[in-house]
């Protein structure tokens, strides 16, 4: 069984874990199946929109899909909740990525 499949079997036997909804973005991600990785972010993130490590992922991804609109919305908002958090660490993250994307008058 690969690792995708395990981890798929996994979440049915733990639905909305939110641990192995990423685990298996980033893994779809990794063999290019970009749908269906955004899907699993999407999910995520409505379950947890406090989620912060999965902001910059799906920035990136949507990067890599090129929709540089949604990816910079993607990095406000986890901006936004990695400040409420205190993730310092997230928070540096997203403003580096953002800042790769533009600034303020490119997405006004």
């Amino acid at each position: 069984m690969d690792r995708l499949s395990r981890l798929q079997q996994l979440l049915q036997e733990s639905p909305g874990d939110l641990f192995l909804l990423f685990a298996i973005a980033k893994e779809l991600e990794g063999r290019g199946d970009n749908e269906q990785s955004l899907a699993y972010y999407v999910q995520l993130l409505s379950l947890d929109s406090d989620y912060v490590g999965a902001y910059y992922h799906l920035g990136k991804l949507y990067e890599r899909m090129g929709d540089p609109r949604q990816s910079w919305d993607t990095y406000t908002k986890g901006l936004e909740v990695s400040r409420r958090l205190g993730d310092t660490h997230a928070y540096s993250e997203l403003v580096g990525a953002r800042m790769q994307l533009g600034d303020e008058e490119d997405f006004a």
